[in-house]
């Protein structure tokens, strides 16, 4: 179990007043491990019955939501007349929604009852009721469902498995989905599924604590998504060592990355940063904070840090002329740089921290003090805010806002691991 002292509870939020136990009872059993009736995912020997299908909010049904009154045919008018390619959009949307209605009809077909929400319908009753999550889209869509599958959300430490399929695999990479050989096999995949011919995986996640008094300043939270039309349900855990405490656990993990720093990429994160248990707090001037877990360490990690051919070209060049040696002719540079990028990727259920300071100051006396390298691992890192309209972005999705003062424990705990699956 963490190291946290248990909630002290005492206040509602809107989405969860009044219905069954208190606050102070959900968390408690969230971190004492009360077991609730999921069982698909922790019992060996359960069934899956019940399945939620989390579909992909394509770009014409965001049309259509923004312009609700509008018929389909003034609404394509709209759409041609500013320029927007209305045919492609509405090819890609009938693409993903056969690959949708296959998973649909492939699960019922297997005897498992089955039910379809967006991001705009997407409830803590559906995510209760379901034995699994199926995110049907992207990664995007399968952080989306991952984002409400969280413990705190689901009352109960009994993991909710998300198993995603990939509805435009030619487009998207999905590295997050089932392998692209599946998209066009679902059959055999559900079929698997069932049967249990898979393995497990866990992929660690990101616990965000806010610390000290800025966290009783409160603003909602900010939804990034690309096509920002719903709310973002927010509830935190109240946590503190000793009474008066505003340790806030915030409510959602985060599957990939967490970053911080300013919202005006132009305008210098200035940034407080305590790794482990460490007395050194350093002092850094950069573009911003991104800490990923081993999942993301495919995606942001590994664009921010990676070296190109040309990098490695320039490096061999430069070690000729300081070795005076020709030692170094028959290097290939593309190798080279593929086998850097790849070595910067780890396992999805490591649970070290990987941190990437992008673009950090190193002249004069920054950082302050010196010594701190770019890139690391970290079991916890503590973050302090010296900026002036900053945010901590959760899986590029979800913002809070993160002005000077305010600070930040970032951990992994083994319970807060997502549960899904491994078939290749």
């Amino acid at each position: 179990m963490s190291h946290h002292t248990m909630p002290d509870v005492s206040s509602t939020t809107d989405w969860d007043a009044g219905e069954g136990p208190s606050n102070r009872e959900r968390c408690k059993n969230v971190l004492q491990g009360v077991v609730n009736s999921r069982t698909f995912g922790t019992n060996p020997k359960a069934k899956l019955r019940k399945v939620l299908i989390v579909s992909k909010l394509t770009r014409l049904e965001f049309e259509k939501t923004r312009d609700q009154a509008l018929s389909d045919e003034r609404l394509e008018h709209k759409i041609r007349n500013r320029g927007s390619d209305y045919d492609a959009m509405k090819y890609y949307h009938h693409l993903h929604k056969d690959v949708e209605a296959e998973v649909v009809k492939s699960f019922r077909e297997q005897g498992i009852e089955v039910k379809v929400v967006t991001r705009l319908t997407i409830n803590k009753h559906l995510l209760r009721w379901a034995d699994m999550l199926v995110p049907v889209g992207g990664d995007g869509t399968f952080l989306l469902a991952a984002g409400r599958a969280s413990p705190f959300i689901l009352n109960g430490p009994n993991k909710m498995p998300v198993v995603g399929f990939n509805s435009d695999p030619r487009r998207s990479e999905g590295r997050l989905m089932l392998p692209k050989h599946y998209s066009s096999n679902v059959e055999e995949a559900v079929k698997r599924i069932i049967s249990g011919d898979f393995s497990w995986m866990h992929r660690s996640r990101i616990r965000i604590t806010l610390i000290g008094a800025t966290t009783t300043e409160r603003p909602p939270p900010i939804d990034l998504h690309e096509y920002n039309v719903a709310q973002v349900e927010h509830k935190d855990v109240i946590n503190g060592s000793e009474e008066g405490s505003n340790n806030r656990i915030l409510p959602y993990l985060a599957l990939n990355e967490v970053f911080i720093g300013e919202m005006l990429s132009a305008r210098v994160s200035h940034l407080h940063l305590r790794l482990d248990k460490s007395d050194v707090v350093t002092k850094t001037k950069s573009s911003g904070l991104c800490v990923s877990t081993g999942t993301g360490s495919t995606s942001w990690l590994t664009s921010m840090n990676r070296l190109s051919t040309n990098n490695v070209k320039d490096l061999i060049e430069i070690l000729k002329r300081q070795t005076q040696s020709s030692a170094l002719d028959g290097i290939d540079p593309a190798a080279v740089s593929e086998e850097y990028n790849q070595n910067l990727v780890y396992a999805p259920d490591d649970p070290r921290l990987c941190y990437s300071i992008r673009e950090q100051i190193c002249v004069g006396v920054w950082p302050n003090p010196k010594g701190l390298e770019s890139r690391g691992f970290a079991k916890q890192i503590t973050v302090k805010s010296r900026c002036i309209d900053a945010s901590l972005v959760i899986d590029g999705s979800i913002a809070y806002n993160f002005n000077d003062g305010a600070k930040a424990l970032l951990e992994v705990h083994p319970e807060d691991a997502l549960l899904t699956i491994d078939m290749k």
